[in-house]
This record gives C-alpha cells, structure tokens and sequence, in this order.
C-alpha cells in the first residue's frame, strides 16, 4: 500500500463535496509527474491525504483512498474545457485520472501546524518550492499524522 496527498482547490471540489459523492475522478491534472505518479504509483486501496489548497487556510482537511487504476481524462478532449490540451488524441491520451473515494473529514492540519512537526520536516508538501497537486507520502509520515488526527479533535 502506497499514500498520496493530493491537492484540491475547495471552492472548486471540497472534502465535502467528495463526502458527497460514492467516488469523485480526479481531473484536471496537467503536470507530467503528477500525472505519473497516478499512472504508475497509485493502487485501488491506497491512502489519500485530501488537502485543501489555495484557500484562506491550506492543510489537510480528510482521508480518502483511491478508487480506481487510471485512465484517461476525458477534459483533454473537451474543446471547451480549460484542461483541452490539442495535442491529445482518443488514440494517444496524455494525461490519466484515478476516481477518488472520501473516507472521513478531519479537523483541519494546517499548512502552519504541519511545519510545527519535526518528523514531517522531509515530507515533500512541506519543501521549499514544492507546487505539485500530487505527491507521495511516506509510510512513517502517513502514520503520524493519522496519530496526530486521532489525538487533537
């Protein structure tokens, strides 16, 4: 089993609107790596952290899992779609999507209190520079902060 924090804009899909639904696909990423790590890293079962981001008080707003194996993103061929990329044919996609399930909404783990925790110092969300919407989250890493989310309410 693999984790991932993966970024969403809430006022474009919360942890709410994903509580919402059975699954939610996961659109719209536009990034190579980002891309890859769907395509080749993620696993039906594995672990989501869903953070909230570009928003008054970015963090970790719940748990989710992934869904599905990756599979083509339908808004690259959408001519009137802000993710239309006209280099994409039906034949050759270049960029996958995985649906993404909403186990529980948290209390929020800001960006601040995450920066407070020696032992997430190395976690990737927390680099200098770092702006990608998904990324791996390490075994030990993944287990603190579920302890972190058990113990402060």
């Amino acid at each position: 089993m693999a984790y991932w924090l993966m970024k969403s804009e809430p006022d474009e899909i919360s942890i709410d609107d994903v509580l919402a639904l059975p699954s939610i696909p996961w659109f719209g990423v536009r990034n190579y790596q980002a891309r890859n790590f769907m395509r080749d890293g993620m696993r039906i079962g594995d672990g989501v952290l869903f953070y909230h981001s570009s928003c008054a008080e970015p963090g970790i707003a719940g748990l989710a899992e992934v869904a599905s194996t990756a599979y083509p993103d339908h808004t690259q061929f959408e001519k009137d779609s802000k993710y239309f990329d006209p280099k994409a044919t039906q034949e050759t996609p270049r960029w996958m999507m995985v649906d993404v399930k909403a186990k529980r909404k948290t209390r929020l783990l800001s960006l601040a209190e995450l920066r407070t925790y020696p032992e997430l110092a190395d976690m990737t969300v927390l680099q200098k520079g770092s702006r990608l919407s998904i990324t791996p989250v390490k075994p030990d890493e993944w287990r603190f902060i579920q302890k972190l989310l058990k113990e402060k309410v």
